[in-house]
């Protein structure tokens, strides 16, 4: 079973890198660059057009995905990890 969930999260972390880096990234740089002043040659209003995926025109379903992509890695990742594995207490008879 792991291995399956091992190849999942592999497949699901490829497809959601670069959104979610995008997610990050942008959420990050407008952070700064509105609150703290910083002048780096973006403007803060485009960072979070690519931030909530305006400027792709996919503000609607942008969110979804990145919060589907996430829950599919935590899913496989905490399942992999052993945690939720019931392990079977010794019999003292």
């Amino acid at each position: 079973m792991k291995k399956a969930f091992r190849k999942y999260h592999r497949i699901i972390g490829i497809i959601v890198c670069v959104p979610l880096f995008l997610t990050v990234l942008t959420g990050m740089l407008a952070t700064i660059i509105g609150e703290w002043s910083v002048n780096i040659g973006l403007s803060s209003r485009l960072m979070l057009k690519i931030h909530t995926g305006e400027i792709f025109h996919l503000q609607g379903i942008y969110p979804i995905l990145n919060g589907f992509g996430l829950i599919g890695l935590l899913v496989t990742g905490m399942s992999m990890s052993g945690l939720f594995n019931q392990q079977k207490k010794p019999n003292h008879n």
